[in-house]
């Protein structure tokens, strides 16, 4: 096979998989919380012909090599775990991170999950859980039957309104979690983060201390994608991906034409 074909196919490879990201990306541009990823591209290995420095004489060294390369890879997908917009609503439940850090969501097995999605609900029992599957907010807070409102704090103190009392009651206390890379967790759908050996040990703390964003009720943290930067990613991976198919083409046309003259 000629290797321009080879290199040509993981070009065409490469560029795929990077508009699935993109695409990914934009399908989510609307979900509370979500931060966008980008592919990671890598050139394969080398053949090396001439070494550069290699001696071509008995006193002259050669000042540049003859190396072709075999073509790209995508070897990694990376999270940009930047600031969405804040959105704000009606909802004395929902809440924001303004700045660093995850809420903990117990799963059903018991282990913890991440997420920045504050879109918060309760259940039968009053405690606070994720809207789709129900996982616990961690740690659990659980709300009173006769609440008449509820209020949070920007350091995640939870408390609530009763009917006959003055003051306010403190019903619980909600801490997040941080990271030394967050880009190393794994995302596993459900707007959920799990940890990795690589994102390092979750860090628990008082929301708005030093390394912790503070937490804003009333209010959600958008999709962090950019829709006019993806529309421009996904017609340069296009023409990448053109242009790829034109060497394939042109390649063909070459091997047919020396077919022909043999």
């Amino acid at each position: 096979m000629n290797a321009a074909l080879w290199i040509s196919k993981t070009g065409l490879d490469a560029q795929s998989k990077d508009i699935a990201v993109i695409s990914n990306n934009l399908a989510n541009a609307s979900t509370v919380g979500f931060k966008k990823s980008r592919a990671v591209f890598e050139d394969l290995l080398y053949q090396t012909i001439n070494q550069p420095g290699g001696r071509s004489a008995q006193d002259t060294e050669m000042p540049s090599g003859l190396m072709l390369g075999a073509g790209t890879k995508v070897v990694a997908t990376q999270k940009i775990h930047s600031q969405g917009d804040m959105i704000t609503t009606d909802n004395s439940l929902d809440m924001m991170i303004q700045g660093e850090g995850f809420f903990q969501v117990q799963m059903p097995d018991g282990s913890l999950s991440y997420t920045r999605n504050g879109q918060f609900t309760m259940d039968e029992e009053g405690n606070m859980v994720t809207p789709g599957a129900g996982y616990l907010l961690q740690p659990q807070i659980t709300l009173p039957e006769d609440a008449q409102s509820v209020i949070i704090s920007q350091d995640g103190e939870v408390s609530v309104t009763l009917q006959g009392q003055a003051e306010p009651a403190v019903v619980g206390q909600i801490n997040t979690v941080n990271f030394v890379n967050p880009t190393g967790l794994e995302p596993i759908g459900q707007n959920l983060f799990v940890e990795t050996a690589v994102s390092g040990t979750p860090q628990e703390g008082v929301p708005g201390l030093e390394g912790f964003g503070m937490i804003v009720q009333g209010a959600l943290e958008t999709s962090n994608v950019n829709t006019t930067e993806e529309l421009v990613n996904l017609i340069e991976s296009q023409r990448v991906y053109e242009m790829n198919s034109k060497v394939i083409s042109a390649v063909d046309q070459m091997l047919s034409y020396i077919n022909q003259q043999l």
